[in-house]
């Protein structure tokens, strides 16, 4: 079993690459933002707002290009707030779409394990007529949340790996 590490905040506590998108690029309110917490892990926190008919905040992960398979397996270290979220990939930055699974978080660290053939393809909060994730790369990773409610968040990060 080989493993690669895409991000490592005890190792390395930077925001590099990083960066948040809201609802605001349809002219909602959402504020999310992106940091480091007090112990160096990444820190995703705001408030979702459904003014203006928004609902969402997003955190993204631009990455250099790595070669997966649809068997390979997202791991990830992460603390939540017991509210629930996304977690979405692209193969391609350039495409329209991401691949997605839902998952709930709990107020406790959790590792979370997705296989990459289980992620389905949206847009804009759409399944698409498309297959499961049936790709050879990966460039960017987001998590996202969306719950149709007014919310304050918070979402801990520690480390984001592949396993194949």
């Amino acid at each position: 079993m080989k493993t690669q590490t895409l991000v490592d905040f005890k190792a390395n506590p930077t925001t590099d690459g990083w960066y948040v998108v809201d609802d605001v690029v349809m002219g909602g309110r959402s504020n999310g933002n992106f940091g480091l917490s007090e112990k160096g892990f990444g820190k995703f926190y705001g408030e979702v707002s459904l003014e203006n008919n928004g609902g969402f905040s997003s955190v993204r992960y631009d990455m250099t290009t790595l070669k997966v398979t649809p068997q390979s397996k997202i791991r990830i270290r992460l603390k939540g707030d017991g509210n629930p979220y996304q977690f979405r990939v692209k193969a391609r930055k350039s495409e329209y779409y991401s691949y997605i699974n839902s998952f709930d978080t709990t107020d406790g660290w959790q590792t979370l394990e997705f296989t990459l053939a289980d992620l389905y393809p949206t847009f804009r909060g759409r399944k698409l007529d498309l297959p499961n994730f049936d790709q050879t790369t990966l460039e960017e990773l987001r998590f996202l949340i969306g719950n149709k409610k007014a919310q304050v968040f918070e979402l801990l990060m520690e480390s984001i790996t592949v396993v194949d």
